[in-house]
């Protein structure tokens, strides 16, 4: 059996892989993937097509089978939000102030529970 001695060398992530890359726009690609991970959650819960999907959310088949590829490049954060939403799922946005003053704020997904 491992023992934390046994392990290689290795980094500890931010929690967010696009900024551990150095990525631009890490924070919005990480909640995009987030939403959709929860979109396809609700997708897998209810058992029915994309095309079934797609047609919930308002949106074509082939955009949500993009979509759910993470395929996000021209897809915005408002209408991951809005595919959840036609999903009967509440989305809801809290502002407050950051824990560390003087360094940016951040951008959470906090799925209920």
């Amino acid at each position: 059996m491992n023992t934390k001695k046994d392990l290689p060398t290795h980094d500890v992530g931010s929690g967010n892989i696009f900024a551990d890359l150095g990525l631009p726009n890490a924070e919005e690609d990480q909640l995009k993937a987030a939403l959709v991970v929860e979109l396809k959650r609700l997708i897998a819960q209810r058992g029915i097509t994309q095309s079934a999907a797609a047609k919930t959310g308002g949106i074509k088949q082939p955009d949500l089978s993009k979509i759910l590829r993470g395929q996000l490049r021209g897809y915005s954060v408002e209408l991951l939000m809005r595919l959840l939403t036609a999903f009967e799922q509440d989305v809801e946005i809290t502002i407050k102030p950051h824990r560390k003053r003087g360094t940016a704020g951040r951008i959470v997904l906090v799925p209920a529970a």
